[in-house]
């Protein structure tokens, strides 16, 4: 009888810690290394905190723990911190500074709107962690803003935060690049340009909407300059250093989405 009484209880505290668990996912989906996840790397604002005029971190990082990291179908911003900051403090404030991290120094779109009619359009998808094979298989580390038919060198690309230049020139896979520390410590990584605006050098410093070059289909080449590829277009990759990575990838996607109601207006 008392063997009976005990695995009843024991079923009974089971099934309660399992819906516990699945009501309260912050005790099983937040640690000191959440920032270096995949739910954390996918970025998945959503529509509704990508329509907001400001980035803020603490919400971001309460409404993803709330809702397992994905917003994309979040009806409101309401969210409690209170209870996952009392449970797990120091992990909840890692995760709030990676956020913060990621999205505090952005400012503009990457390519600036036409004032001139008929000019040609630029378009984009969530094509993160897409297959690419040059070099071997991988997965796609940015998203890419198409011209959509138009010629290398037609349409500007500024940067989107004040930073300083850390790389710049050639790359294999990125064709001609140029790679921005930002103050926050984001590394925004601008690659296949058709030329630079000017002869930028490693440590200048940058700007936000400060024009850095032209769009175009320079890479997938060991030999400099070479272009034609791939169809003309901005690769653009973010990156966070953590405890384990130098370099780690978020998706630009909705952050993307976020700017476009900063995008400046030129003509060209």
């Amino acid at each position: 009888m008392l063997l009976f009484v005990l695995i009843l209880a024991l079923a009974f505290f089971s099934a309660a810690m399992s819906n516990y668990l699945i009501a309260n996912p912050d005790y099983t989906q937040l640690d000191a290394y959440t920032w270096e996840s995949e739910e954390f790397r996918n970025m998945e604002l959503g529509p509704l905190v990508a329509q907001q005029e400001e980035l803020d971190p603490q919400m971001i990082a309460a409404l993803m723990v709330e809702n397992d990291y994905d917003l994309t179908e979040l009806s409101s911003l309401e969210f409690t911190s209170g209870p996952v900051m009392a449970r797990k403090p120091e992990a909840y404030r890692k995760l709030t500074t990676a956020y913060e991290t990621v999205v505090q120094d952005l400012k503009y779109f990457p390519i600036p709107d036409n004032l001139n009619e008929g000019g040609a359009e630029i378009s984009y998808e969530n094509c993160w962690m897409d297959t690419r094979t040059y070099g071997g298989e991988r997965g796609h580390e940015g998203c890419d803003i198409m011209a959509n038919g138009a010629e290398r060198g037609y349409f500007p690309v500024i940067s989107i935060s004040d930073g300083v230049i850390e790389k710049i020139g050639w790359l294999e896979q990125g064709g001609w690049r140029i790679g921005i520390r930002s103050e926050s410590g984001l590394y925004l990584y601008y690659a296949h340009l058709y030329s630079y605006a000017a002869d930028w050098e490693e440590g200048d410093p940058i700007k936000a909407g400060t024009l850095l070059g032209y769009m175009g289909d320079s890479g997938y080449s060991a030999i400099p300059g070479t272009t034609g590829n791939f169809d003309v277009h901005l690769h653009l990759g973010l990156y966070i250093k953590t405890d384990h990575y130098d370099e780690l990838s978020v998706n630009p996607y909705w952050l993307l989405k976020y700017l476009e109601k900063y995008r400046l207006e030129w003509a060209y």
